[in-house]
């Protein structure tokens, strides 16, 4: 898969009292696409995979990107009331979503609040969940490019990890993750990255297919963590990815897009 020519826009909407950057392509039903914690910077194999089948949705959230920060924002739930009401001016929904470790943990928050968002969602090594065995990695004694080396187990054999981490980052590139972490720690600081009632409140969606997916050789957020969430959400299903650390989607392309394309196809 490559995706050597463009087959994406960038556009700014006015929706819910914010400037939003949204990143749009393919064609289909609409499947949101919520970022992690670095930000959304780059089309990637996996995005243009899925916009064979969807029209992928990926917007920056509130404080990363060219997306400017909300105040009133200062906790995970707060984002995830803020998209709620961002999807109902826009009226899309109820939709696909496909969430990346923070985004992972936005996605479930939504879903709580609202169960009837979402038609399908998908978690990719979300946060949100303390682990029971094992910490999340923090991403805030690092700078940016050594936070997301460690996310892979060997960056040498990942097709795309000169393109999310380049050796010679621009000044514009490092503004923009040393952005992203600021609003990262001012949503998940205390405690860091996980909601301590999240497990309780995920038992509302047992009507919600929900799709698990995780990274064995996950060094950034424990695999006991996964195991939790599948818990947690009735019916759900766990997907662990053998050989695979906190970035399945680059890790393990083809077998992530195989996976979800799968899983929101079938009835």
């Amino acid at each position: 898969m490559t995706a050597s020519s463009k087959t994406w826009n960038e556009e700014i909407i006015s929706v819910a009292g914010v400037d939003l950057q949204m990143v749009k392509g393919g064609s289909g039903e609409p499947l949101l696409i919520l970022h992690d914690e670095i930000g959304h910077h780059n089309w990637l194999n996996y995005h243009q995979a899925l916009s064979e089948n969807y029209t992928v949705h990926i917007p920056s959230h509130p404080g990363f990107g060219k997306t400017p920060a909300l105040d009133w924002i200062m906790n995970m739930r707060d984002m995830a009331g803020w998209y709620l009401r961002a999807l109902d001016d826009l009226g899309v929904g109820p939709l696909n979503v496909v969430g990346f470790s923070l985004g992972g943990w936005l996605a479930a928050e939504m879903a709580v609040m609202d169960p009837g968002m979402f038609k399908k969602m998908v978690l990719t090594g979300p946060t949100g969940i303390k682990p029971p065995t094992g910490q999340i990695y923090d991403m805030f004694l690092e700078v940016a490019t050594e936070f997301i080396t460690a996310g892979f187990i060997d960056p040498s054999v990942v097709e795309e990890f000169q393109t999310v981490c380049p050796y010679e980052a621009t000044p514009e590139q490092v503004e923009a993750w040393e952005v992203a972490r600021e609003e990262a720690c001012r949503l998940g600081w205390r405690p860091y990255m996980y909601y301590p009632a999240l497990p309780q409140l995920l038992q509302r969606l047992k009507s919600l297919p929900t799709l698990i997916v995780w990274g064995r050789q996950d060094p950034i957020v424990p695999i006991s963590a996964g195991e939790l969430y599948h818990e947690s959400i009735p019916g759900s299903r766990l997907a662990v990815l053998e050989g695979c650390g906190h970035r399945p989607e680059l890790e393990k392309t083809s077998e992530f897009v195989q996976l979800v394309h799968q899983f929101l196809s079938t009835g």
